[in-house]
């Protein structure tokens, strides 16, 4: 099993604990670290907004002594319900603009699992994500001007 596909598990792993009650937009992230190590997040659904689970897992890295700039790959999984089946379904999903941003801003060498044309996931860097992208000055980026 690549790393990918053992983030891609270990996401899915998390969010599947979690009790199917709506159609709520669930997310869970994971990350691995330099070290090997890996961070999972959920997102919290609130009809006010919350953290994305990416967020979540770099916060979770960050509690347990891992910065951002040491995150190597990351990947997200959405789970929602099927169709007419009332299966629920679980796929690989792509950051949303805000993560993009952030991920960018810590680590534009970090590998980002993204979902590819046929439903399953490829890895692209944080840069590529956001081409023409706002460079925060202050971010975790090292020299990029």
């Amino acid at each position: 099993m690549s790393s990918c596909d053992s983030l891609l598990a270990r996401a899915t792993e998390a969010i599947s604990r979690v009790p199917v009650d709506d159609e709520n937009h669930t997310v869970a992230a994971a990350a691995l670290s330099r070290s090997g190590e890996v961070f999972v997040g959920l997102n919290v659904y609130h009809f006010t907004g919350g953290p994305c689970a990416e967020l979540v897992a770099l916060g979770v890295a960050a509690a347990n002594g891992v910065l951002a700039k040491d995150i190597l790959v990351m990947g997200a999984v959405v789970r929602r319900a099927g169709n007419e089946s009332g299966k629920v379904i679980i796929d690989v999903i792509n950051p949303c603009g805000r993560c993009r941003q952030v991920l960018l801003d810590y680590n534009p060498e970090m590998e980002v699992i993204v979902r590819d044309d046929g439903g399953g996931g490829t890895v692209v860097t944080a840069e590529s994500l956001l081409p023409h992208a706002y460079i925060w000055p202050d971010g975790n980026t090292g020299d990029r001007s």
